[in-house]
């Protein structure tokens, strides 16, 4: 297991580069993103509301992702080089990208 310096480190790379993505597709999709105390929520008002909370679980080096009443859990893969859900192999912004695609109803790549 990494250890939490570097488990951080990664984390807060993946955090930033999620919200890079996230603005030009939030202007285009209405929806809203917002970071702090480590954690990015993504807050939809339409079709329907709702809040995605993206978070780190440090103590188990995970990525926790609270979206369509679901808790995704992905941990750090050194072979994709990225946090990765081990139950489907999907990387992080795969899987943010199918979760807020549901959520809209259209097809979006994060």
């Amino acid at each position: 297991m990494m250890d939490e310096r570097e488990f951080q480190k990664k984390c807060d790379a993946a955090f930033e580069e999620l919200k890079r993505r996230l603005l030009p597709l939030s202007d285009e999709h209405g929806f809203d993103v917002e970071g702090e105390s480590g954690k990015v929520e993504v807050i939809f008002e339409e079709p329907e509301e709702a809040t995605f909370v993206i978070s780190p679980n440090t103590p188990v080096r995970e990525i926790w992702i609270s979206a369509l009443s679901t808790s995704f859990k992905l941990g750090w893969s050194d072979a994709k080089g990225a946090f990765v859900l081990d139950k489907t192999g999907e990387d992080f912004f795969q899987v943010m990208s199918r979760v807020i695609s549901q959520q809209l109803g259209t097809g979006v790549t994060v």
